[in-house]
């Protein structure tokens, strides 16, 4: 697994010497050794890569990598160009098009919302092929919610964007004054009509963030083309 290097790394620490903690890298080394497992290993940790602590102004927090061939890298709810995009990404940006007038984009690559302090991080970060929720329960939930934490301790406004059952779950952990948590069912074919359409949720996290003078988040994905 590639190292975390950056800020994320002190705060962190702590965890990496646990005994859950080297149960899990065992765990999930000889999966990869023995069977398919996404994200590429390179991977697993492109979310704090990617959103250094200090840059971190949301939280869109996910369950667990997309299974499929080619979709994961690292990034909740993301999937690199020329794949195709997913049902629940879809409906995001059906919400953001309803929300702000953001057109739907040609690919869903997120890479543009992690370079502007959106954490797309997933609760369980790696996965087996084909079997959704496969590494649930080995340790992985732990690590994620030190990091959640860690993000509760931080002293400046953060929005927390909690789509689901899973993610709703984390709420007791977040006590910050400062920061705003917002919930919603998830946005899945399956429950977005119960309440993540007309959510308003990217409005009104940019109007969070503009109130305590951060600057809003660019939410449009461009189109790639070709």
């Amino acid at each position: 697994m590639a190292a975390i290097d950056n800020d994320w790394l002190t705060p962190l620490s702590a965890e990496f010497k646990k005994p859950y903690y080297r149960a899990l890298y065992d765990r999930v080394r000889n999966e990869y050794k023995s069977g398919t497992v996404y994200p590429p290993s390179d991977d697993i940790f492109n979310a704090f890569a990617l959103t250094p602590l200090e840059k971190v102004r949301v939280l869109i927090l996910g369950q667990d990598p997309y299974h499929e061939p080619g979709q994961a890298h690292g990034l909740s709810f993301s999937v690199r160009p020329g794949i195709d995009i997913p049902p629940s990404l879809m409906n995001i940006y059906k919400e953001l098009h309803d929300e702000l007038g953001c057109y739907i984009p040609d690919n869903g690559y997120l890479e543009k919302w992690a370079k502007q302090g959106v954490l797309l991080l997933n609760t369980v970060l790696t996965v087996r092929c084909h079997q959704a929720n496969s590494h649930k329960g080995i340790g992985w939930e732990q690590f994620t919610d030190a990091a959640i934490r860690i993000l509760n301790a931080q002293d400046r406004p953060i929005v927390y964007m909690l789509w689901g059952s899973p993610a709703k779950a984390k709420m007791s952990m977040l006590d910050n004054k400062r920061q705003l948590i917002l919930t919603a069912p998830h946005p899945s074919p399956l429950s977005a009509y119960r309440g993540f359409f007309g959510c308003g949720h990217f409005d009104r996290a940019n109007k969070f963030l503009e109130e305590n003078g951060l600057e809003p988040i660019d939410w449009q994905i461009e189109n790639i083309g070709g």
